[in-house]
């Protein structure tokens, strides 16, 4: 796996909604990856400071840009 893959698979392992096989190579990953291991634990801390935000209480300009710059990151991002 990727860190890129990770990254677009941590809200589905967040959720419980990987895979078996999907769970696995992501647990894998992170034995091995301590920059992702690291992005997980930012991941988490920032879902317990912020708790559920729901979509329709987000400025849809600042959605706009978030969407555009997560967007910009996937395309450029290294594999890894």
């Amino acid at each position: 796996m990727t860190c890129q893959e990770f990254v677009e698979l941590v809200t589905k392992y967040l959720e419980g909604a990987l895979d078996p096989a999907e769970r696995v190579r992501f647990a894998a990953h992170i034995d091995h990856c301590d920059g992702c291991s690291e992005y997980l634990v930012q991941f988490r801390g920032t879902i317990a400071v912020v708790g559920h935000l729901p979509p329709e209480s987000i400025d849809p300009a600042a959605e706009a840009k978030l969407l555009e710059v997560f967007r910009d990151w996937k395309r450029t991002a290294p594999a890894s």
